[in-house]
């Protein structure tokens, strides 16, 4: 899954594809790159992230996503959390709606997924961007979102959405400790992959990455990311969220290379 952000403050990204024209070019750089989904969003969650009105994101997504969906068929994902962009989104040509609060951000968002029949990606989430990283406390951080992701994908279904358009994503980073909790849940995703649902790894580039070394800023954290990825694979985890779509297709197809060899053996 590779990420284009139309965001002037996205962590990564903020401000490089916020003009249609540049978004377009990222967008067409993934495909080539390999991407199998492509993550449009519209608002930055990332940490002290203030939030932007549902207008402006609907404003900002809905052209790149027609512009796209005239070019080429690929699954398109819209990261948002209000029902209202999912369903302009959805409209234009989208298929995947990816919620960091897990469908709780509005009193309608269960009943929008089900009507709209779409895919989601239900997210863990302590707080919310704003206020996430503020001391987050858990007892067993894998168990705590094993259980949040399961209760949630129940209340999906509990709705009317599909089993098999259910998505779990652990939520690296979203109200979580830089080491103490976001290792842990590196190291137990098959517990999380075992609940059933195709899983979703979102770790590139993000902080925990340059706390493991020696403070690097986003832009020198290739490296930790594609680790991160190759981990989740090991996992069994069904897709990655990726800002380096070329160089993570190229490390997993060696990676599933090397695992095929070994099994031939």
């Amino acid at each position: 899954m590779g990420i284009v952000n139309t965001t002037p403050d996205s962590f990564f990204d903020g401000g490089r594809h916020l003009a249609p024209a540049a978004a377009l070019v990222q967008a067409r750089r993934l495909i080539a790159g390999g991407a199998d989904i492509l993550d449009l969003g519209a608002e930055s969650t990332r940490p002290g992230a203030a939030p932007v009105p549902a207008a402006v994101e609907i404003e900002r997504l809905v052209p790149l996503i027609s512009a796209i969906r005239a070019e080429s068929p690929i699954p398109i994902s819209v990261d948002t959390m209000k029902p209202q962009v999912a369903r302009a989104a959805m409209a234009a040509g989208a298929s995947i709606w990816n919620d960091v609060t897990a469908l709780r951000h509005a009193p309608r968002s269960l009943a929008a997924a089900a009507e709209l029949g779409c895919e989601v990606v239900l997210m863990h989430m302590q707080g919310e961007p704003r206020t996430m990283q503020a001391e987050p406390h858990y007892d067993d951080v894998v168990a705590e979102v094993a259980a949040f992701l399961a209760a949630r994908a129940e209340a999906a279904m509990a709705a009317g959405v599909a089993r098999g358009r259910i998505w779990l994503d652990p939520g690296l980073g979203f109200g979580k400790h830089m080491i103490r909790h976001n290792l842990p849940l590196l190291a137990g995703l098959d517990r999380i992959v075992a609940l059933g649902f195709p899983v979703l790894l979102g770790a590139s580039r993000k902080a925990f990455i340059g706390a493991l070394d020696g403070g690097a800023n986003a832009d020198a954290r290739l490296g930790g990311s594609i680790a991160a990825a190759l981990a989740g694979a090991a996992a069994g985890v069904a897709a990655v969220r990726v800002h380096d779509v070329r160089e993570t297709v190229q490390a997993l197809g060696v990676w599933s290379a090397i695992q095929g060899a070994g099994r031939r053996t």
